[in-house]
C-alpha cells in the first residue's frame, strides 16, 4: 500500500535533526507496536511491515523456504525469521545483515547471522546453494543490478536466488527515509523497487534467468538461476523505458546504515559452507 503525502521537507519541523537508519530501525524492532515506514522524496509514505519481520516464518514465508536448498545465505534478513525457521529445519543457514540489534535478536531467536554488507567479502562465495532477498531486500543499494550481480557471484553455479518483488510492476531507484510514526526521520539513503516484469529483466542482464514466477499470501516472487555461457542476453529497450520507472537520484554504497563486519572464520566452518543456524 502506497499513501501520498506532502514531500518530507514540508513534513518535518526545520530544525529536526535525521537520525541514523539503522538506529530507527533497530527502535522499530524493540517497539511493543512497531511502526515504520519509508518516505520517498516525492512525498509517498510506503509502510514496513516490521511486526511480520519479527514474527515467526508463516504463510507465504512457508513456500519460500520449503524450495531453499542449502546451504542458505539471507541476505537482508533482519530479525532472523526466515534464517530462524530454516535452522529448525535442519537446514544450513547464514543471515547477513548491516544492523546489529538485527542480528542480535536473529540470535537469540536461534539464528547464525553476520553483521556485514552483503557488498564486503562473505563466506562461501560462490558456493551457496540458495541466496533470499525478501522483505523488500532489493532495495539494498539503491541499485538492484548491481546487487542481482553481487548475488550471483554468491552462488554455486546451480544454485538459487529466491527474489521477492512487488507485487504490481514498477521500476524505481528511489532516495527515501525512515519515518517511525513518532515524528522521527532519517537521514536519506538510496532504496529501488522492482516489479515482476523489472525484476526478470534486472535479473537477466545481472547474469540470472527466470525458473519459476509464483505467488503466496499476495506476495509476489521469482526463483532466478545463474544464466549458463550461451545464454545471451536479449537486445531490449533501456530498463530506463520500462513502464513506471522512477529514477530519483544515482545511488551508491549500501543500504544507509554503518556495517559491522563480523570475522566468517567464526561463524563459518573452514571448508567454507554455512554453519548449522543455531545458537552455539
Amino acid at each position: 500500500m502506497t499513501v501520498t503525502h506532502p514531500p518530507q521537507d514540508a513534513v518535518d519541523p526545520a530544525n529536526r535533526v535525521p537520525r541514523r537508519p539503522a538506529d530507527l530501525f533497530a527502535e522499530a524492532l524493540s517497539a511493543a507496536a512497531p511502526r515504520l515506514a519509508l518516505r520517498t522524496a516525492q512525498g509517498t509514505l510506503l509502510p514496513l511491515d516490521v511486526h511480520r519481520w519479527c514474527s515467526e516464518a508463516a504463510g507465504a514465508d512457508q513456500p519460500l523456504l520449503d524450495r531453499c536448498r542449502g546451504p542458505v545465505l539471507d541476505v537482508g534478513c533482519g530479525p532472523g525469521r526466515l534464517v530462524a525457521a530454516l535452522a529448525r529445519r535442519g537446514t544450513e543457514v547464514l543471515g547477513v545483515d548491516v544492523t546489529p540489534s538485527a542480528g542480535a535478536l536473529a540470535r537469540a531467536a536461534g539464528a547464525t547471522v553476520l553483521t556485514a554488507s552483503v557488498f564486503e567479502a562473505l563466506p562461501g562465495e560462490g558456493r551457496w546453494g540458495t541466496v533470499i532477498l525478501a522483505d523488500g531486500s532489493i532495495g539494498i543499494g539503491g541499485d538492484p543490478l548491481t546487487l542481482l550481480r553481487r548475488v550471483r557471484r554468491l552462488l554455486d553455479p546451480s544454485g538459487l536466488l529466491l527474489l521477492e518483488v512487488e507485487p504490481h510492476e514498477t521500476h524505481e531507484r528511489l532516495t527515501v527515509r525512515l519515518e517511525d510514526g513518532e515524528g522521527e526521520c532519517s537521514a536519506p539513503f538510496p532504496w529501488a523497487r522492482l516489479g515482476p516484469g523489472a525484476g526478470r529483466q534486472v535479473a537477466l542482464r545481472a547474469g540470472l534467468r527466470l525458473r519459476e514466477q509464483w505467488s503466496a499470501g499476495g506476495r509476489r516472487f521469482l526463483t532466478l538461476t545463474p544464466t549458463t555461457g550461451d545464454e545471451q542476453e536479449p537486445l531490449t529497450a533501456s530498463l530506463d523505458d520500462y513502464a513506471g520507472v522512477r529514477t530519483g537520484r544515482r545511488p551508491g554504497g549500501d543500504d544507509g546504515a554503518p556495517s559491522s563486519t563480523t570475522d566468517p572464520a567464526a561463524v563459518v566452518p573452514a571448508a567454507g559452507r554455512a554453519s548449522k543456524g543455531r545458537t552455539r
